[in-house]
């Protein structure tokens, strides 16, 4: 058994079936719909075209940020074991919840000064963060030690891609991404913004196309511009309730890279789907290091 745990969260979206293969420790996010907060169970439930579809209906979940409180109940039991922790979280750029984190792990430090909680701040959420996860797990059950892992994550974080498009602009004007005004007339003239994760670990938009079919061919031809070494991957295609888009867009990216080990489709988890809305697809996968 190894000295430390090895930990992360459930904005990675890494789909239920891994964190039982796994046996992974897993913190799971909240959101809030009609005053009644869930956590997000990674698909356990299998409602996620429900949710999408419930958000097509009108409902509005929102998302909040983990208080310090929790992750004190989730590391302390491991550190009265006897063991660290390594914990693998999602972007800073995104929330302040990693700022928990810390006030967490420093309480706890100041508890058990023998043991030790090193985070890992990966600039990544959701598929893009599991693409990172699936190689650090397998170098822990090879026994690696926290740090070298964290210095694996370190140096491949930036080479770790989603590039996506949103069917509807209404949602990222909900969450504050971009103005009424912007959404109205990118509506009327069917504007679909496509969006990339930045090195800094935030989302932004980097080009607007006319049509869905022309973002689709947008997503797919960045895909085989900026993925390295395609024959030993499996790209993750994500996606909110858009199922024919999202094997429309699988066929557009195998067209243009017959090599490709492998293609998986991941359900954008409610937490990020609060943000980006029913209809979003993504193509996530390494490569070269990320744009700006």
């Amino acid at each position: 058994m190894n000295s430390y745990v090895f930990m992360t969260d459930s904005d990675s979206d890494l789909p239920y079936q891994f964190v039982d293969q796994y046996d992974l420790k897993m913190v799971y996010m909240p959101y809030v719909v009609n005053g009644v907060e869930y956590f997000d169970d990674l698909g356990r439930n299998g409602k996620q075209a429900e949710y999408f579809q419930n958000m097509r209906d009108g409902m509005a979940p929102v998302t909040s940020l983990l208080p310090t409180a929790v992750y004190l109940e989730y590391f302390e039991p491991i550190l009265q074991e006897g063991r660290d922790i390594l914990f693998i979280a999602f972007s800073s750029k995104m929330s302040s919840t990693i700022n928990n984190i810390y006030t967490a792990r420093d309480e706890l430090k100041e508890k058990y000064p023998e043991r030790r909680i090193l985070v890992v701040d990966t600039l990544n959420i959701s598929a893009p963060m599991s693409l990172l996860l699936h190689p650090a797990y397998k170098l822990y059950t090879e026994g690696k030690s926290m740090d070298e892992i964290a210095q694996w994550v370190d140096d491949h974080k930036l080479r770790v891609h989603a590039w996506l498009t949103v069917d509807d602009l209404k949602y990222l004007r909900r969450g504050g991404r971009i103005s009424s005004i912007a959404a109205t007339m990118g509506t009327m003239l069917d504007l679909k913004p496509v969006i990339i994760l930045n090195q800094e670990g935030s989302m932004t938009s980097v080009d607007k196309v006319r049509g869905r079919r022309a973002a689709l061919r947008y997503l797919a031809d960045k895909t085989a511009e900026n993925i390295e070494d395609p024959q030993e991957q499996v790209i993750i295609i994500l996606h909110a309730d858009a199922k024919e888009d999202a094997n429309k867009l699988e066929a557009l990216i195998r067209e243009r890279l017959p090599q490709l080990k492998g293609v998986e489709q991941y359900f954008v988890g409610p937490v990020i789907g609060a943000h980006c809305g029913p209809g979003t697809v993504a193509s996530c996968f390494m490569g070269k290091v990320r744009p700006a």
